[in-house]
């Protein structure tokens, strides 16, 4: 999002989960809807009954974008963006645990399987930003969130979405052709990084692994400029990459809260490969999400 402007070259973006890639692809083509759809006052009843339909959704959908590359729901997107504004930790869409929406008498309900009803379907919602959803804005009046959405918009005008396995746009056509090529890699932290797993709705302790290989194996050409994202002392790097810390602003996205206050400030790392520029312009000052700034220290 920080990328430094004018920029006039391709830009391909990839997620293997169908909601991340559907609410970018939505956003880019059709933001006024998503904005219609994600205006919403937080309802704990609201939050569950949208959680259960989207779950509905995801697998008839995740086929559709990945045999699509223009296919997009703005439904979707909106109630998605919304409900992960509203929900609290990890799971959301994921439809793992006890509850399941089923068909019965021709009216789809909810149906409890066990564990005293605390499944992913019983998550409160989120109270920590007074109550404002998904619309983190200082004004929460709804021209604030249209001209935010539309800010976004703006920005992946020229961005191609893709989802599916990460290796499907790593080949030829779609990197060298267009060199040098930068290459941003932020795999799910993998095994090394001592987390849990299902922290992502599409999770995998291995492919950071898989990833790194990739890096390394492509580091010394100076057709590409690569950036490698994880943990510190999660990837051993050859000593011609450089090693940049960043820090995050915690909260429940980042690993949640201990008592010596947030676990996980400070090992975020980002590697880059021999040939990079090196004023790191990307990254100095950026804000992503809640609080993710990068330094060169």
């Amino acid at each position: 999002m920080a990328r430094p402007l004018p920029f006039d070259g391709v830009e391909t973006v990839n997620d293997l989960d169908g909601m991340i890639a559907n609410f970018w692809r939505a956003l880019k083509a059709d933001f006024e809807n998503v904005a219609d759809y994600a205006d919403q006052p937080i309802n704990e009843n609201d939050l569950h009954a949208k959680h259960a339909w989207l779950v509905g959704q995801k697998d008839s959908m995740q086929a559709r974008l990945e045999g699509d590359p223009e296919w997009f729901d703005a439904k979707i997107a909106g109630w998605w963006v919304w409900g992960m504004a509203c929900w609290i930790g990890s799971g959301f869409c994921s439809g793992e645990g006890p509850w399941q929406v089923i068909e019965q008498d021709g009216e789809r309900q909810l149906v409890h399987l066990g564990n005293a009803g605390q499944g992913v379907n019983r998550q409160r919602v989120h109270l920590g930003d007074a109550g404002r959803g998904v619309n983190r804005q200082r004004d929460s009046h709804r021209d604030e969130l249209f001209n935010y959405f539309h800010v976004l918009a703006e920005r992946l005008r020229h961005v191609r979405v893709c989802c599916g396995d990460w290796t499907r746009i790593m080949g030829d056509t779609p990197t060298l052709v267009f060199s040098p090529c930068a290459v941003f890699l932020d795999p799910p932290y993998s095994q090394d990084a001592e987390r849990d797993n299902h922290l992502y709705r599409k999770d995998d302790l291995t492919i950071a692994k898989s990833v790194r290989e990739w890096a390394v194996a492509h580091g010394d050409d100076p057709r590409y400029r690569i950036a490698l994202c994880g943990y510190a002392g999660e990837h051993e790097m050859p000593d011609t990459w450089e090693c940049v810390m960043g820090k995050t602003g915690g909260g429940f996205g980042y690993g949640g809260q201990s008592k010596n206050g947030y676990k996980n400030q400070g090992r975020e790392r980002v590697w880059f490969s021999p040939h990079c520029l090196k004023e790191h312009t990307l990254f100095d000052w950026a804000q992503v999400g809640q609080g993710l700034r990068w330094n060169n220290n």
